[in-house]
């Protein structure tokens, strides 16, 4: 269970930094890139429909790990 830091780290607001808002442009596109394709090569199921689901969270946890694994280490003004 999370505790102490990892709990600042859990539910603190990260403002984007540096690089950090083109990359997670850049995530959204592939998988918007992906979802397009799953939906052109599968019928319309609940397996379809999960199958977004799960790339929705993959964009989550992708940008996630960026937000809150990286310091600004920029210098501040």
């Amino acid at each position: 269970m999370a505790q102490g830091t990892e709990l600042d780290k859990v539910y603190t607001y990260h403002p984007p930094f540096g690089t950090q808002q083109e990359r997670y442009v850049r995530i959204r596109d592939e998988a918007k890139s992906f979802a397009t394709t799953i939906l052109a090569l599968t019928p319309k199921s609940r397996e379809q429909s999960l199958a977004l689901t799960k790339l929705e969270e993959v964009v989550m946890w992708a940008n996630s790990a960026i937000a809150r694994n990286e310091n600004d280490i920029a210098p501040k003004s």
